[in-house]
């Protein structure tokens, strides 16, 4: 990578995992969209899954005695599914199908952040079965498996810590799962991830400081609005490059 990516690099993973020291997700959401303009997304994914693993152990460790757990439980079936069926797709299809259909998902995403479509009304366990594939296909695709899981249980869980730390809980377990796929394809073992991982530590550890302590102080609508500006611009210049 030339210096002008390892700067792009730097800027992106701490603006990432600030937001998910805040929010308690999001990093990926952020951090692979903009990646994939400076690095191929076959390398991106798996780069920021570990990233995303080490901070959902570190987040989950913290507040695992607020983990709902029973809510995890319905997910992780239909998630494993999906994880599967991700990684053929990421090994398959073409890079610019790959760039599109990212950035058609985060378009939507954003634009559902700045609108503010969360709703309030419980939702039945049984959505977590669309939910669970869902975010297990997403995730090992595009390495941004969060928002059908956020959907979800943020239309099961009302208290903002608790669905914090829930999160992280599920992240770690289906992260996990994620992880010895990748290794099991040699997505993880590329020509210079250790070395790219080395960097982002470090970073990604002063990310969630920062967040959390900005998390302690103020809730987060007015954020996520931002992120969802950032995801619109962000998805939308991703789809254009694919089909320029």
């Amino acid at each position: 990578m030339t210096p002008e990516t390892w700067g792009w690099l730097t800027a992106i993973i701490l603006f990432a995992y600030f937001v998910r020291g805040i929010t308690g997700f999001g990093s990926g959401l952020i951090a692979v969209p903009l990646l994939a303009h400076f690095l191929p997304l076959q390398f991106v994914v798996p780069f920021v899954l570990v990233m995303d693993f080490t901070a959902s152990v570190t987040l989950g460790g913290a507040d695992r005695k607020r983990i709902a757990w029973g809510e995890l439980k319905p997910l992780l079936p239909a998630s494993a599914i999906g994880v599967i069926l991700g990684v053929l797709l990421l090994i398959k299809l073409p890079r610019e199908s790959l760039l599109l259909g990212l950035g058609v998902f985060v378009m939507v995403f954003g634009l559902r952040n700045i609108l503010n479509l969360h709703g309030d009304k419980p939702i039945s366990r049984w959505w977590a079965l669309p939910a669970g594939l869902t975010g297990g296909t997403v995730g090992a695709l595009f390495g941004t498996g969060g928002p059908p899981y956020v959907i979800y249980l943020s239309h099961r869980l009302k208290d903002k810590g608790r669905l914090r730390a829930t999160f992280s809980g599920l992240f770690i377990l289906d992260g996990g799962f994620r992880i010895v796929v990748f290794v099991a394809t040699g997505l993880l073992l590329q020509q210079g991830m250790l070395i790219t991982l080395l960097v982002g530590w470090p970073l990604m550890a002063a990310g969630l400081y920062l967040g959390h302590k900005v998390h302690l102080g103020i809730s987060n609508p007015q954020m996520l609005r931002l992120i969802g500006i950032l995801l619109l611009l962000s998805g939308g210049s991703l789809a254009w490059r694919a089909i320029a």
